[in-house]
């Protein structure tokens, strides 16, 4: 793990626990994909010269705008995938990996097929 990527394994781990994930390049960003074909997140540093270090996720309906409200220190509106409803998060910035975690979740869920739903539920189910 560089200075440059300093979150990018934790993602990395998080993103890839779910059924169904891999990663690749996408748009020059770590991006991690469902069946190969869904992004549902991507791991941006420094795009464009912005000096952020942030996630760009995949978000339920309505979720963004909640989020941004919520505490737009941390989430912001993502160029690019924004006007989709994606939700931009900043690492850089002291959030929580509990937090990361359920956006990162969260992401997968906006974006996974049926198959995928009922293992990740049935997987929660038998946790509690």
């Amino acid at each position: 793990m560089s200075n440059q990527e300093p979150f990018l394994e934790q993602v990395r781990q998080l993103c890839l626990s779910f059924p169904g994930t891999n990663e690749r390049i996408s748009h020059g960003a770590p991006s991690f994909f469902i069946d190969d074909k869904k992004s549902f997140v991507q791991y941006r540093s420094n795009h464009h010269g912005d000096g952020k270090i942030a996630l760009w996720c995949a978000a339920a309906p309505g979720l963004q705008s909640l989020l941004v409200q919520a505490d737009p220190e941390i989430h912001y509106v993502p160029a690019y995938v924004g006007h989709l409803g994606w939700i931009g998060m900043r690492l850089d910035r002291g959030a929580e990996w509990e937090q990361i975690a359920a956006v990162i979740g969260d992401a997968y869920l906006a974006r996974a097929p049926k198959k995928y739903l009922k293992l990740v539920t049935e997987t929660k189910a038998d946790k509690r």
